[in-house]
């Protein structure tokens, strides 16, 4: 176990986590166990709810449906194994399962960071144009963005994660950490990484600064759309009908910069490993609470599915 790891061998990695305070290990069991199940339920209504309801076959909830079914998948690529871990005296995870770990977690975050920007946009168009929303986001174009956002986040997946796995491995099979990432990983090699530096530093602007700076122009537009809103009800609809959005990007965003633009060797990764959950599996578990709750939309959609099918009649 403690041996050198190399892409040939059945080696494990070990993952610390919170081996040094093992007292707080079954009080996070519990708490990530109430994420997880949260999570799984939590956008897995979000989904049956958008498809079932023929209102909310819009190009809002169609993103929608698309950000739940990500993050039940990224949530559910981290904490089974998470759990395990926590709950048994054996921190260890296989090479294999490392691998799949971060090839599919940076897929799905990458994934997210483009598909934020790209549920943005789509409130610029249904705030600032709302005469013109159908035209601007018809359905041929909602369907290509949200494949583009799948591919962009899978083919900087492939590329960073497939240069990081050529490091040669120093030897040493621990992790500070709960789960596999890069940064983790480029910190076993004993060679320079510069050139993975680079492409990291290229792919972190390329699907999250770059879409953070799409968020912040759409936004800085629907700010100026809605003080020119006369009405005080009109304001309020537009403000709840961004408010989630902006709550789960800054949650999103802010771990996932704070992880990924500072180098991979640095000391900071310590603070990191408490900050990596916050993107992993507590914003899984926001945001069908963020979208639910300030949603009437889907409240009302929920609560007539709910009375048609419990109760045997339609809600009014």
């Amino acid at each position: 176990m403690m041996g050198r790891v190399n892409v040939s061998s059945t080696e494990v990695f070990i993952l610390l986590g919170l081996s040094t305070r093992p007292s707080l290990e079954p009080v996070l069991f519990i708490l990530v166990s109430i994420f997880y199940v949260v999570s799984i339920v939590g956008n897995s209504v979000i989904i049956l709810v958008s498809c079932m309801d023929v209102r909310l076959h819009t190009p809002m909830y169609f993103f929608l449906t698309n950000l739940s079914f990500l993050d039940i998948s990224l949530i559910t690529s981290i904490v089974p194994q998470l759990l395990v871990n926590l709950w048994g005296p054996q921190k260890t995870i296989s090479y294999g399962g490392c691998v799949a770990q971060f090839y599919i977690s940076h897929w799905l975050g990458a994934t997210e960071c483009v598909l934020l920007a790209i549920m943005s946009y789509d409130h610029y168009a249904a705030i600032c144009r709302p005469l013109h929303y159908t035209v601007i986001m018809y359905s041929q174009l909602c369907i290509g963005l949200g494949f583009a956002s799948w591919l962009g986040g899978l083919i900087t997946s492939m590329v960073g994660s497939t240069l990081t796995m050529l490091l040669p491995p120093c030897g040493n099979n621990h992790f500070n950490h709960f789960f596999c990432e890069m940064p983790l990983i480029m910190q076993l090699a004993y060679v320079d990484t510069s050139l993975n530096e680079i492409e990291r530093y290229l792919a972190s602007f390329s699907v999250a600064v770059l879409p953070l700076g799409l968020i912040l122009v759409s936004y800085g537009h629907i700010a100026q759309a809605v003080l020119e809103i006369r009405s005080a009800e009109g304001r309020r609809k537009a403000f709840n009908t961004c408010s989630s959005h902006v709550e789960v990007v800054s949650l999103f965003y802010g771990s996932i910069i704070f992880m990924y633009l500072q180098p991979a060797k640095s000391t900071s990764h310590e603070q990191g490993k408490f900050i990596a959950p916050f993107y992993t599996v507590v914003t899984p578990m926001l945001n069908p609470v963020i979208y639910t709750l300030r949603n009437k939309d889907v409240k009302r959609a929920l609560s007539q599915i709910l009375l048609e099918n419990c109760c045997g009649f339609a809600g009014k």
